[in-house]
């Protein structure tokens, strides 16, 4: 089994509503994201997957967030956008990215708050 992992970030605010203390209010983050997918079988330059494919589904999918309120992004009118959340969204949608559905698939989406928290979001096989 092979696994490849690749690294984003982008910059956004979101508030956690409801929340009973400081982050109820407005606040931003520069969150870091960590996207990992694995499989067994290599394609005919010995390649999981392009890195550049994989980065680029990324980059494409938080780039939906960057520079945003996330709270007012469609994903979140119904749910906080929580670390936890974002992460769920994110695994989904890269599960379903052109570039990697049926080439491999995601084992787990990290998304980094601050250098010290993250959430981490997989689902059981």
């Amino acid at each position: 089994m092979f696994e490849l992992s690749v690294k984003n970030d982008f910059g956004a605010a979101h508030r956690i509503i409801g929340y009973p203390g400081k982050c109820d209010n407005l606040h931003g983050h520069n969150w870091i994201v960590e996207a990992v997918v694995y499989g067994s079988k290599l394609d005919e330059l010995g390649m999981l997957i392009d890195f550049k494919k994989l980065k680029g589904a990324l980059r494409e999918i938080i780039g939906e967030f960057d520079h945003h309120y996330l709270n007012e992004l469609e994903p979140f009118l119904s749910s906080n956008p929580s670390a936890e959340n974002i992460a769920a969204y994110l695994y989904h949608r890269l599960s379903e990215h052109e570039n990697i559905k049926g080439k491999c698939r995601v084992k787990f989406v990290k998304v980094w708050e601050t250098e010290k928290s993250a959430a981490l979001y997989y689902e059981e096989a």
